[in-house]
């Protein structure tokens, strides 16, 4: 499993217990208007509000408020006016992070990020500079029995399967989401995770040394109010990882 989707999955399973729930939802709410807005209120053709709507869901976030935030993106409803603007950078040992922000405020976004960076050992790069880094992908994590689960992915079209520590990551144009989380669930698989994000081209080998210090950075920075998403190109060994996942 890549470094940054298994922290991301530690700390989801932590989260349900401990996450400040109200910080936690208005950012949900932010991706469903945002997502709304850029292609239109109907999940069945728009992959990212899909997500967006599973994401919510799976936070409890009430379904009024969910249905709220879609009429705001799409237009039923007025709503403040999100921006969605992309910050890059670089955490200790050269590993590239890739930052979301969606924000009503462009200015407390940059300064917030920007501090980030910089009082934690990372450094803020220009546009461009590690954006051909990563590419959009559908992506699931999914339990069950590798020949099932190897069956279904390719029967709905998806694009890669790698098995990892009991689990499967299946990977899939962003557009083939919908349609491959649709088959997994009625072949009766587990998912812990479906969702269009964005997966690093190729990965940075980090040490002990270095590990905790680029979790910190890329924990901090998904703490900011705007910040949606942080991607990262880490590769943590899994001994170390499971060290600092006793530590969350």
């Amino acid at each position: 499993m890549s470094g940054h989707s298994k922290w991301s999955t530690i700390k989801r399973r932590k989260g349900a217990q401990d996450a400040k729930r109200g910080r936690l939802f208005a950012k949900l709410i932010r991706a469903i208007e945002v997502a709304a807005r850029q292609g239109g209120g109907d999940p069945a053709g728009n992959p990212s509000l899909a997500t967006a709507i599973d994401k919510a869901r799976n936070a409890s976030v009430p379904n009024e408020n969910i249905e709220r935030a879609i009429a705001r993106g799409s237009g039923a409803l007025d709503g403040s006016t999100l921006e969605e603007l992309w910050y890059e950078g670089y955490a200790p040992g050269g590993v590239a992070l890739y930052v979301r922000v969606l924000t009503d405020n462009r200015n407390r976004a940059a300064s917030d990020v920007r501090a980030t960076f910089t009082r934690h050992g990372g450094n803020l790069g220009e546009p461009g500079s590690v954006a051909y880094l990563f590419e959009q992908k559908g992506y699931l994590l999914v339990e069950g029995e590798e020949d099932e689960v190897m069956s279904v992915a390719l029967e709905a079209g998806a694009d890669d399967l790698r098995a990892t520590n009991g689990l499967f990551e299946v990977i899939t144009d962003p557009s083939q989401l919908p349609v491959v989380r649709d088959r997994m669930e009625g072949a009766g698989l587990h998912l812990e995770t479906a969702e269009v994000t964005r997966l690093p081209k190729a990965t940075v080998p980090v040490d002990r040394a270095n590990a905790g210090r680029v979790l910190r950075l890329l924990d901090l920075l998904e703490d900011l109010d705007d910040v949606q998403e942080v991607y990262a190109n880490f590769d943590i060994p899994d001994e170390v990882m499971e060290e600092l996942q006793a530590e969350v």
